[in-house]
């Protein structure tokens, strides 16, 4: 534990900018600076309560018993593939196909309506765009069971979906960052294909699960004991292992809970999805994308880090973001894992991913895809991305070794 004295020097050093300044105008400069760092940090750890609807729709064109609709050209609706739109406040949902036209000097996008799940799509004028293309098992026509996990914070909800023909394997799905379990729902084929029950959990903090004493994210280094509750359902349900499919932030609480939880050696492998292999990348990139100064983001990431920043940040404890750094850790992983990563990802940059399969070929192997951005290589190449996992974690199951310490 600090001491007094250890603790005063560090606040000096977190004040170092305006050690020097002199007059009014660079006192302000610190203190802009200082206000900066500590709405990024703050913005990190702290869940969403509401999706705004930020996607503009433009108009929904009625084609016989088909419906097409013009949305706003964006990064993401002029990108091919299948995507879920969520409008009218997240109560209306539809699933949307190809595109039919693109104007970018009108700044539209024509695209195909394949399914209205919810809602009256020809009334909304505004929503946000998913690679989650399901809301609920139901819209899938999959059987489920509602569960209830005994996380340290309260019961949490998950879906537990049982396979045709089920093996001694579970999935557990583990979601990102302002995500919900649904986001696991588009991987259901692909388990079910390899004899896996799935069990697509809720975490703490999520808006599903309960909230902790700080209401903050972990960004892994917390939610992992969530997982590890889950593993422990599996295995109480009969599961021999389980294979651990995490998607951006879940990437990092999966890594987090092959290397910590006490239930460790009965995962025998792990498909990460775009995931936060180095939280410490992530954050540099993201205040550059928000055109942050590079010494305001470190100002930022010594906040979350360093115990005296809970005063800012609100968390609970720091965050150990140098525990998740796992290309210097690359030795230190011992499980096998697939990471499905594309190249032009504007959230979570693909470099780490591919450093830590550069340092540890033997655990780790990286498919790359392209045009996909952030967590919807499924949604770009459905068949190459379920066929790439299929292929690859095949061969594991059913081989069981010596237990992991």
């Amino acid at each position: 534990m600090a001491t007094s004295e250890t603790q005063s020097s560090t606040w000096l050093k977190w004040g170092a900018l305006g050690a020097g300044a002199a007059g009014v105008g660079a006192l302000a400069v610190v203190t802009a600076t200082s206000g900066l760092a500590a709405y990024f940090a703050r913005r990190v750890v702290t869940p969403e309560k509401h999706r705004a609807d930020d996607l503009s729709i433009l108009a929904v064109i009625t084609d016989g018993p088909k419906l097409q609709v013009v949305l706003e050209a964006t990064p993401d609706t002029v990108i091919e593939g299948t995507y879920g739109l969520f409008f009218d406040g997240n109560r209306g949902h539809a699933i949307i196909g190809p595109i039919i036209s693109y104007v970018p000097r009108e700044g539209s996008v024509t695209r195909e309506v394949l399914a209205v799940h919810s809602g009256d799509l020809r009334t909304a004028t505004a929503g946000w765009w998913s690679g989650n293309l399901y809301s609920h098992p139901e819209q899938l026509a999959l059987d489920y069971e509602d569960v209830t996990l005994e996380l340290p914070d309260g019961p949490a909800p998950a879906w537990l979906l049982p396979a045709p023909d089920p093996g001694h394997t579970w999935a557990i799905m583990v979601h990102g960052r302002g995500a919900t379990r649904s986001e696991g729902l588009r991987a259901m084929p692909t388990a079910h294909a390899l004899g896996m029950n799935a069990l697509l959990i809720s975490y703490r903090n999520d808006g599903e699960a309960p909230k902790t004493a700080d209401g903050r994210y972990g960004l892994g280094v917390t939610e992992w004991a969530d997982v590890e509750v889950a593993i422990d359902y599996a295995r109480s349900r009969g599961a021999k292992d389980v294979v651990l499919f995490g998607y951006s932030m879940g990437g990092a609480i999966s890594l987090q809970t092959a290397d910590l939880a006490r239930n460790r050696k009965y995962v025998l492998a792990m498909i990460l999805d775009a995931p936060v292999i180095n939280w410490i990348d992530v954050l540099a990139h993201q205040a550059a994308l928000n055109r942050i100064p590079n010494y305001i983001g470190r100002y930022a990431q010594l906040m979350l880090s360093h115990p005296l920043g809970r005063r800012i940040t609100g968390l609970a404890a720091p965050v150990n973001l140098k525990s998740m750094d796992w290309v210097s850790r690359a030795i230190e992983l011992r499980t096998p894992s697939l990471i499905l990563h594309s190249i032009d990802d504007d959230f979570v940059p693909f470099e780490p991913t591919a450093e830590l399969a550069k340092r540890n070929p033997e655990m780790v192997t990286f498919i790359p895809f392209s045009k996909a951005r952030h967590t919807k290589e499924w949604n770009v190449e459905p068949a190459r991305w379920e066929n790439s996992i299929e292929e690859w974690l095949r061969p594991r199951l059913g081989r069981y070794g010596l237990p992991r310490d």
